[in-house]
């Protein structure tokens, strides 16, 4: 299994255990033989309702039902959490437990969580894999009351009205469900078993009784029958009660003839019958949705409480193990109700303390959500707010939205009022929300009340502080005040993550994402490739794909301005875009920077169709009030790829979208030079020098030697007719130079409007050496983008193929310019050449880096590197790291390199 399905099915299974199981040990479930050919008859593709109060027999009934049916395991039952408010959490466990059940089949894709992942986006993807079914499989989703989402609700509508034919559909639920049911019911598609359905015949009752060992006459029986009026839990308690009885007729005749409520007298009869240990267990622990043998033993200051629960399920139908090891417990919800309002009638002063020990037991097993409602309901808020603050980023990349703001609603006003950590997770809820004027309210708050934060915490606080600092900052474009944050941030991250922060990695993991990417929007290049690796490394060790995909894609970029090859750059974007389509996130925003900087790249390659695609993509799933440097950069390739197209209109209103929001960012963008370039540019193509020259002129002169507007007021000389001008604007730009060339299309672009100012002054040898010079270094990096830009089409069509440096390069030039698209970059080398990224790790082979510390140098997953390592030994004919640096050398791949 790989990592990422582990991580899917941990998160899964601490949601609340909820897998298909069967009756407890010494229990056969009663078929109710009627009931059961009812659900059976019902067609493929169809739904099953089951709707009745608590305590009817839903749940008991569904599962004889599908044990009946002997479907060989081919059964997905997913019990909906109380008060379940996140609908991409409950689709998750959906399709987690669908997959788990057809996993022979291998047609479900698991999905992860992650913020702002929505549900009818994970249920389309779903349905899709679901049409190759060929063999019935059953999804049960029982308490189905208990789902409170809205969005939630109305996707299963949707996957309810396009049900496979091969599945069945059934659902438990106390209330008539939200789900426009009529549909299916005209379609004749609709099982439907309500409250009268579900109520035991006298017949029913009788073999209930004898399941259970109890003789009783037929006078006895109807006498039962008729006082619980045949509903479910009334029998199971009577059962219960009647197992231990000496005189069962008596009991039953003493029963009928009272009049208390039929559940508290057989409560009261259940709990007399228990030892005073088991009796104290299921009063303490009625608090709980769940209990384990060691949290009862917290809630009751004994010991043995697991084996108690045990044998409470052996003879208790009310007492469910949630687990194949019978380690996690539920009580049936009308008896944990019934317990409950008994304790409170015995005992309420114990209540709260009761909470409040099972919040720090919660706590200590890292049960978050747990731990804070019962902290909550001990009103003990500061460890509430305490807990919700330390873990409100886990559980916003979990996607659970909706539960923080149930649980920040929860606190009282003076609460909120006081309390600076908590203020610090209201500050992330309304960034989340898109409400930065709330947030700058929450966080000034926050710091506002800092003295109070205890010392052993103030570390972490400040962390989070900064940290949100930037955030809102990024979301508000707030020039002053993201670089105010940075510098904050930057002195918190400045030491080694502390013990202390051991509970914090995912904070600090953002942090170092956030403050990587402002540092490579703001051109401190190395900087951000510094902080991006480090939070790409703690991704990687606290495995949070949603991180990986952010810096992966924002490491290619930085990559390349610092001069590594375009081909890196579509690799580490390639790498983030599969980790988001593997864990379900295709269509998510996550992938929208991976997807421009994809596509930014294709433009630079020639490879315009890819581009539009990857462009047009990331546009899809980007949501413009989000990350104003992503917004610049996909408006930026948009106009980059609109203009080597020829549609200069387009590019023009692209690259003014793009102009616009540069205005929101702290400072120049490391693309903002560029743009103007490229404005000028789009004008002189227009044939609109005076828009160019004004456009020019407007630049800061300090910034005017840079080769990139060189280059652009080359190109506005050439449209006015000063060739010579052109050449000699460009001149210092072609200069030899001591230091590494960090971007190589600038360097080309001056090269060429040099080979065409001197062709035009009559100069042709000169052009010919300028144009050899930019097609030698294009070759490098494989660019054709340059070529595209400049009018060099007549230079390069004459352009005799034998004096270049790489013919294919030139051929893969003149196709893009005759309309045609060029090889990929994999396609590119024979079938025995190495690609630029086997290239990139053959380098590493002569020194001692293993596999995934090369991985690291790289940024790529030590699983892509190892794929490489394959690809390089098959090429080389090499069985070992050894022959491979051997024939590497005597094929000159590391000069070559």
């Amino acid at each position: 299994m790989s990592h990422n399905a582990e991580t899917i099915a941990e998160q899964v299974a601490w949601l609340r255990p909820h897998a298909w199981h069967h009756a407890a040990p010494g229990h056969r479930l009663i078929r109710r033989g009627r009931l059961s050919a009812r659900l059976s008859a019902a067609p493929g593709g169809g739904v099953v309702l089951v709707c009745g109060p608590a305590g009817s027999g839903k749940s008991m009934l569904l599962r004889s039902w599908v044990e009946a049916e002997d479907l060989g395991g081919r059964v997905a039952w997913v019990s909906v959490e109380r008060g379940e408010r996140d609908g991409q959490r409950f689709w998750v466990a959906v399709v987690h437990e669908v997959a788990a059940a057809v996993s022979g089949d291998r047609l479900v894709r698991h999905v992860s969580p992650a913020p702002g992942l929505l549900a009818h986006v994970v249920v389309e993807r779903l349905l899709a894999d679901l049409q190759a079914l060929e063999h019935p499989v059953v999804l049960v989703i029982d308490d189905l009351h208990e789902l409170d989402s809205t969005d939630g609700l109305d996707c299963l509508e949707l996957f309810l009205q396009r049900v496979p034919a091969q599945m069945r559909v059934a659902l438990g639920t106390r209330v008539e469900p939200r789900l426009g049911l009529h549909r299916l019911r005209l379609e004749g598609v609709l099982t439907e078993i309500r409250d009268p359905d579900l109520r035991f015949s006298i017949p029913e009752t009788r073999e209930l009784l004898e399941e259970a060992g109890i003789s009783l006459s037929d006078g006895a029986v109807a006498l039962l029958h008729h006082r619980t009026e045949g509903w479910a839990a009334g029998l199971r308690l009577a059962a219960i009660t009647l197992a231990g009885h000496p005189d069962p007729e008596r009991f039953v005749t003493e029963f009928c003839g009272g009049d208390r409520n039929v559940g508290d007298y057989l409560l009261a009869e259940v709990l007399e019958r228990r030892t005073p240990e088991a009796r104290d267990l299921l009063l303490r622990t009625s608090v709980l949705d769940r209990v384990s043998g060691p949290l009862a033993d917290v809630l009751t200051g004994g010991s043995g409480s697991e084996r108690i629960l045990q044998c409470l399920e052996d003879h208790n139908a009310f007492v469910t193990a949630l687990d194949a090891g019978r380690s996690w417990f539920r009580y049936h919800r009308l008896f944990a109700d019934l317990l409950e309002r008994e304790l409170r009638r015995t005992d309420a002063t114990i209540i709260r303390p009761l909470h409040r020990a099972a919040a720090r037991w919660y706590e200590q097993h890292e049960y978050v959500v747990e731990a804070t409602r019962h902290a909550q309901a001990g009103h003990d808020w500061s460890h509430a707010g305490r807990m919700l603050a330390e873990h409100f980023l886990d559980l916003t990349l979990d996607g659970r939205a909706a539960t923080i703001h149930a649980l920040l609603a929860a606190f009282p006003t003076e609460a909120q009022a006081t309390d600076a950590e908590l203020a610090i997770a209201f500050t992330g809820a309304a960034i989340m929300d898109g409400a930065v004027d709330e947030a700058d309210v929450h966080i000034r708050h926050a710091e506002g009340l800092a003295t109070g934060v205890p010392a052993e915490r103030r570390r972490r606080f400040d962390l989070r502080v900064s940290g949100m600092r930037v955030w809102l900052a990024c979301w508000r474009g707030d020039l002053e005040a993201l670089s105010e944050a940075m510098r904050s941030l930057q002195a918190a991250l400045a030491a080694p993550m502390p013990q202390e922060l051991a509970l914090d990695k995912d904070v600090y993991a953002m942090a170092l994402v956030n403050l990587g990417t402002a540092e490579l929007w703001a051109s401190q290049l190395e900087d951000a490739r510094r902080d991006l690796q480090r939070a790409l490394a703690l991704a990687r060790r606290i495995r949070r794909p949603y991180l990986e995909i952010s810096c992966l894609a924002y490491l290619g970029l930085a990559s390349v301005l610092n001069g590594s090859p375009f081909s890196v750059m579509v690799e580490l974007a390639d790498e983030a875009v599969t980790i988001g389509e593997s864990n379900g996130w295709g269509e998510h925003p996550v992938l929208a920077s991976a997807l421009a900087v994809r596509g930014t790249a294709y433009v630079w390659l020639g490879r315009f169709q890819d581009a539009e695609r990857s462009l047009d993509r990331a546009e899809r799933t980007l949501r413009h009030d989000r990350e104003p440097g992503l917004v610049f950069l996909l408006q930026y390739g948009g106009g980059l790829l609109r203009f080597a197209q020829g549609r200069l209109d387009d590019a023009l209103a692209a690259f003014r979208a793009a102009e616009g929001v540069q205005r929101l960012l702290a400072s120049e963008h490391a693309l903002g030079v560029a743009l103007q370039s490229r404005l000028v540019h789009t004008h002189v193509a227009l044939g609109d020098t005076v828009a160019a020259r004004a456009c020019l002129a407007g630049i800061d002169p300090q910034l005017r030697d840079r080769t990139v507007l060189r280059v652009s007021e080359a190109a506005l000389c050439l449209a006015e007719g000063r060739p010579q001008d052109a050449v000699d604007v460009v001149a210092p730009a072609l200069e030899p130079v001591d230091e590494p060339i960090r971007f190589a299309g600038s360097r080309i672009q001056a090269l060429l409007y040099d080979a065409v100012a001197r062709d035009r002054l009559g100069d042709p040898r000169a052009a010919e050496r300028s144009l050899d010079r930019a097609l030698e270094l294009a070759t490098t990096q494989r660019l054709i983008l340059p070529f595209v830009l400049p009018p060099a089409r007549d230079l390069l069509k004459d352009h005799p193929r034998r004096r270049t440096a790489d013919p294919a390069q030139l051929t893969a030039i003149l196709e893009v310019l005759a309309g045609c698209s060029p090889p990929t970059d994999e396609a590119m080398p024979r079938s025995d050449e190495l690609s630029p990224a086997e290239l990139r790790v053959l380098s590493y082979l002569p020194g001692s880096l293993k596999a995934d510390e090369i991985a690291g140098e790289l940024y790529l997953s030590a699983n892509t590197v190892r794929t490489h390592l394959r690809h390089i030994y098959a090429k080389l004919d090499a069985h070992t790291r050894r022959e491979a640096v051997t024939r590497a050398r005597e094929r000159g791949l590391f000069v070559r390199r």
